[in-house]
């Protein structure tokens, strides 16, 4: 039987790219990318995944061309308005990860009116980092602890990050080709899966997913372990 992890993040690279080659304006390709995700989620909860964590709008996107930067905050608008109805309907929770300072006052109500419509769900739990970097985190919640006074050790920091509502990830998937993780999650992902696809986000399909997925089933995941200090546990399971 397959292990289907409990929480998968996703780098979701390869949009651009994904539009270059078809001779598109860069936004064609982040449109269509929009479509694949909506199809991740649904495949994300079929499998039995619980919590689906995506990569959507990095802290260092802001430095690309103006009209790429507006596109996006554009279809992050129209997606919301699109998408969170059928979200709702099929008990997907949605949670947005990041700095929120940056974005305009009607990016801002949007992100709060998506999460207050789906805050009751439980199918599924939607993550979406959106003005997101690993390293903002781990200074935000420094910074936090550092204000209320309080020691700064792995456990309060751990306390403090803006995915603490949620366990690390089991598995990280970068689509795209690219073998890095591009300041996604530096804190979350300290033992989980990394899986790189060369497929580009847009054409990441259920094939692709359940190819991830079977990899994973594959890992040992020791924790520090040894292989040797698992087994008495395996079988103590299986008994």
């Amino acid at each position: 039987m397959t292990t289907v992890p409990h929480h998968i993040a996703i780098v979701m690279d390869g949009n651009g790219r994904w539009a270059t080659k078809r001779f598109l304006p860069r936004v064609a390709g982040h449109k269509k990318g929009v479509d694949s995700l909506r199809a991740c989620v649904r495949q994300c909860g079929e499998r039995g995944v619980k919590v689906l964590t995506v990569f959507a709008f990095s802290s260092e996107n802001w430095s690309r061309p103006p009209e790429e930067v507006s596109g996006l905050m554009e279809l992050l608008a129209v997606a919301l308005s699109r998408e969170v109805p059928h979200l709702k309907a099929e008990g997907v929770r949605i949670h947005f990860v990041g700095d929120r300072s940056a974005l305009s006052e009607k990016v801002r109500a949007g992100l709060l009116q998506a999460e207050a419509a789906t805050a009751g769900n439980t199918h599924l739990l939607f993550n979406i980092c959106f003005n997101y970097g690993g390293r903002w985190d781990i200074a935000q919640a420094a910074a936090r602890l550092a204000e209320r006074g309080e020691p700064i050790t792995e456990r309060s920091l751990d306390a403090a990050m803006s995915l603490s509502h949620v366990p690390d990830p089991d598995l990280v998937i970068r689509t795209g080709g690219e073998q890095r993780i591009s300041n996604f999650l530096l804190w979350q992902a300290a033992y989980s899966e990394l899986y790189f696809s060369d497929k580009l986000w847009p054409d990441f399909d259920a094939a692709a997913l359940d190819e991830a997925i079977a990899d994973f089933a594959r890992r040992e995941r020791r924790f520090g372990r040894t292989s040797e200090q698992l087994q008495p546990a395996t079988a103590k399971k299986a008994a």
